[in-house]
């Protein structure tokens, strides 16, 4: 076994990307996926080998009444590559942000992927906000990586298809998405070059063809709209399989009938798919986008083909044979009529016998034919594999296609037979190595058939370090045929090793300013998630043929109406955290402060002794601890430096106990519905020295918007801030604040704040400053005091696109702090979001920034007098450079809450 094998349990594809092995189940089935509804269209995917993979740069990019209607309605093999894991987005459901949000939007697009029917894979690639241009999201992922995502997502998936939303031009709008386009029509080429990354160790695949859904955006006599620049350009577009230029708006080749009804989903597969893209709360909220009623047609074009099938076609597999007898177009050294399309017709058989007994209210009756061809198929890989006259790269290919259709008879089986198999923990889902814990297993069955168990065994996945496996049917009585529905019914109790790897994402960067993701095992490189560490697996014997099943052991949690399965994860004893993670220290200040958190998993307070480490010369001394009731226990550090300039200083928390050191900790993403993941960071703290001056004994309320850490970052200015309900608005309540800050989209996450905005006005009249960050749609012009509105494209995503201080002696420039244009130097991700497009003249516009070849924005900051006081509305990203310790973003936010305070 290989050092990569050991690392991943032994599996040379644990995320199950081949389609090779069944999958160890987390979530229960969609009830659409059990019983005779899940049979029926299981009966589907046997009938054809048509595959279809899309590639796409973001969660919620996909099409996803197209991969809906081609997995349930035509039974296709669907799989879905996402570049990236949606890092850049916004969040209107959590405080997760960057890597966070990530992880948090993967476990969206998962909960999505079930409803669309897709097989899940990732790129290595970051969203780094929103991209203008493909060449900008060139120059920070470079073709080169793309290029290999794709390559070795379509050489492990052989899709005979390839697809994806874009078309790798301007009509896609985000550079990220044209990078998608041009890589899905670049990929039908380059996978099938086997001198294209050879080092990838995996054979060649030649797609049959290669399409892309017809733009969006309007195409007409001016030419095409760039809705990421707002600007017109001309209508050229680019066939990158022919590298041919075209003046002519791409037109359907293929048409997809996504609004049409299906009797097994019970509405239109577009609605279905929008059930699932419902779960991708993080960017639509807790709303849901209705599906067009009645018919919706979605028209995709043809970039290149391997099949001769005509301009226009029935289907994206015109002219290929997807019956199972087409697979032995895969091995042409055989010829038409041998052996091996014998083989396949015999399958073939077998499926159409299943469909002859299929019935709705006796979904076991097809039982029995499914039995024959799954016996049919394992013998038929069986001569495959010992086949000597069979070129290498033909069995591969054989090979692939067969175990598919094994897995697929296999999940078949299971539903016709009614087969279920639980294994639920009954402690934390968060154990730590020699920690043991209960685990109930439950294998059932709805059938009348006589079933026996020949395996049942709950196995950790992480090799010999994970603790030794348990035989579930040790000690049990010899009669295992089934009785009242049950197979087994078993508790245990089980413990990691200690030593075991903590569970953790298969990937990670350096740092924020890095756009990819470095991949520590290469065997997970496009995974999900990592491999749950532990699962019970089962073999049930139907008429003397074995039947799989596995479901990772976790619990379901959460609320009635919020629930979600969270799989148990390994979690290290001691989880240390340095807070603030980054942050900025007033160049008038002696010395600051520092948190030391340190968590012992199980629950009780921790005893781990905790050192910093500081900078030569600095001090560090603990000047307080408090123990949580939550196993953690909280010391404050004060840090007196050497020295403090302008530039960054790094310290770092170091906890130990019982001889070993720990240095990083973990928060949990997510929110109540969804799946959490441990993000770990190491427990480091990043300072940097600030001149900021706040006028003394500045007072601040905040009113959380839908997630930010802007609050707690107030404190490292000197600024006292406390947290306000709109009832507390609508109260009066805020008389003895000097300024009242929104967080971002607090229109949306507050839906009665309109209500008090007479309020707010009285608040700016009597002398106090409304300073409200970016907001959405939901803000309106009547909830400023003066008439505002929102354009639709007005943002600013280069970060370093020059801000020009048009009135640089207004008094939020410069009092107390005097600003310059280097204030806006060294800003992260993007300049801002959800600038004003249009606003009364009472507002001043001090600042104007824009990205390269856009029309210059002015509405960024946008300050006017009301009264005694000010309203503010500011779309600079203060959310994202103040956690990151930028000291421009401070000094403006200083200013900002101190309009009221001027002498």
């Amino acid at each position: 076994m290989t050092a990569q094998q050991a690392a991943t349990g032994g599996l040379e594809d644990p995320a199950n990307l081949k389609g090779e092995r069944v999958p160890a189940m987390a979530d229960a089935p969609l009830g659409v996926d059990q019983g005779a509804t899940g049979v029926a269209l299981m009966l589907a995917k046997l009938r054809t080998r048509a595959s279809l993979l899309m590639i796409v740069a973001h969660p919620d990019d996909e099409d996803g009444g197209m991969l809906t209607y081609e997995s349930r309605g035509r039974g296709a093999r669907v799989g879905m590559l996402t570049l990236t894991r949606g890092e850049g987005g916004q969040n209107v459901m959590s405080g997760d942000f960057n890597d966070a949000l990530g992880l948090l939007r993967t476990r969206e697009l998962l909960a999505a992927d079930r409803y669309m029917g897709v097989d899940q894979m990732f790129g290595t690639e970051v969203d780094f906000g929103f991209s203008k241009t493909k060449e900008e999201a060139f120059s920070q992922w470079t073709h080169q990586r793309v290029l290999y995502d794709a390559v070795r997502a379509v050489r492990l998936y052989r899709p005979l298809v390839v697809t994806s939303v874009f078309v790798g031009g301007p009509t896609d709008g985000h550079g990220q998405h044209q990078v998608s386009g041009e890589i899905a029509q670049e990929v039908f080429t380059a996978a099938a070059d086997p001198k294209v990354f050879p080092e990838m160790g995996l054979p060649a695949w030649a797609p049959a063809k290669v399409y892309a859904r017809v733009p969006f955006a309007q195409v007409n006599g001016r030419g095409m709209f760039d809705y990421a620049t707002g600007k017109w350009v001309p209508a050229r577009f680019f066939n990158y399989v022919r590298q041919q230029w075209s003046t002519e708006a791409p037109s359907a080749n293929v048409t997809v009938p996504e609004g049409e009804d299906s009797s097994l989903l019970g509405r239109s597969y577009v609605a279905f798919a929008r059930q699932g893209l419902a779960l991708q709360r993080t960017q639509i909220g807790g709303g849901m986008r209705l599906a067009p009623a009645g018919r919706y047609d979605v028209g995709y074009t043809r970039y290149g083909s391997r099949v001769d099938s005509g301009p226009e076609e029935k289907d994206f597999f015109a002219g290929v044979d997807v019956t199972l007898a087409g697979i032995a177009t895969l091995a042409p050294s055989l010829g038409g009529t041998g052996w091996l399309r014998k083989a396949l017709m015999e399958v073939e058989q077998s499926v159409e016998e299943a469909d002859r007994r299929y019935q709705a209210a006796k979904p076991e009756s097809v039982a029995p034919a499914l039995r024959v061809g799954l016996t049919r198929v394992r013998a038929l890989i069986a001569r495959t594999e010992s086949e000597r006259g069979l070129p290498r790269d033909e069995r591969a290919n054989v090979l692939h296609e067969l175990r598919v259709k094994e897995v697929q008879f296999n999940q078949a089986l299971v539903m016709a037979l009614g087969l279920t198999l639980e294994a639920e923990a009954s402690e934390a889902t968060e154990v730590v190595p020699g920690q043991t814990f209960g685990v109930k297993i439950r294998l059932g069955a709805a059938s009348q058939a006589t079933l026996q168990i020949s395996r049942a065994m709950l196995r950790p996945t992480a090799g010999p370090t994970g603790g030794a496996a348990i035989d579930l049917l040790r000690g049990v009585a010899p009669a295992l045929a089934k009785t009242d529905g049950v197979l087994l019914d078993r508790s245990v109790r089980f413990g990691f090793a200690e030593g075991s790897p903590v569970t953790r994402p298969p990937y990670r960067r350096a740092n924020l300013e890095q756009p990819f993701y470095n991949v520590e095992v290469a065997a997970l490189r496009g995974a999900p998630t990592a491999p749950a560490p532990l699962a019970v697996e089962a073999t049930v014997l139907y008429e003397g043929t074995a039947i799989q099943l596995s479901r990772v052991v976790g619990s379901t949690v959460g609320p009635e109406e919020n629930r979600a399965y969270q799989p148990v994860t390994v979690v290290p004893r001691i989880s240390v955290a340095l807070t603030p993670a980054a942050g900025v220290v007033p160049l008038r200040q002696s010395h600051f402060t520092l948190t030391a958190r340190v968590t012992r998993s199980q629950g009780e307070a921790a005893v781990a002794q905790v050192r910093l480490e500081t900078p030569a010369g600095w001090r560090a001394e603990k000047t307080g601890t408090v123990a949580a009731a939550t196993g953690t226990v909280a010391s404050t550090w004060g840090v007196r430096p050497a020295e403090l300039g302008q530039h960054s200083y790094t310290l770092g928390a170091v906890a130990t106990e019982r001889g070993r050191e720990y240095r990083e900790g973990y928060v949990l993403t997510g929110y109540p519905g969804v799946t959490h993941d441990a993000l770990y960071t190491p427990a480091a703290s990043r300072v940097r020295g600030i001149a900021v001056a706040v006028p003394e004994g500045l007072r601040v309320a905040y009113l959380p918007g839908t997630g930010d850490a802007v609050e707690s970052t107030f404190a490292e200015i000197g600024v006292a801030a406390t947290r306000v309900s709109v009832a507390d608005m609508q109260a009066g309540r805020l008389g003895s604040f000097d300024a009242l800050v929104m967080g971002v989209r607090a229109y949306a996450a507050h839906k009665d704040l309109p209500a008090a905005t007479a309020r707010l006005e009285e608040f700016a009249r009597a002398g106090g400053v409304v300073v409200v960050q970016y907001n959405s749609g939901e803000f309106r012009a009547a909830d400023a005091p003066y008439p505002l509105a929102l354009g639709s494209a007005e943002k600013v995503v280069e970060e370093r696109a020059p801000v020009r201080l048009l009135a640089p002696q207004t008094q939020a420039l410069r009092w107390p702090n005097r600003l310059t244009e280097r204030d806006f130097d060294g800003w992260v991700e993007e300049r801002g979001h959800g600038f004003m497009d249009t606003w009364a003249k009472q507002f001043e516009a001090p600042t104007e920034v824009h990205d390269d070849g856009q029309d210059p924005q002015r509405g960024g900051l946008l300050i006017a007098p009301v009264g005694k006081g000010a309203y503010v509305y500011c779309a600079y990203a203060l959310y994202r450079q103040l956690p990151e310790g930028v000291p421009g973003a401070f000094r403006l936010l200083a200013n900002l809450i101190s309009l009221g305070r001027h002498p």
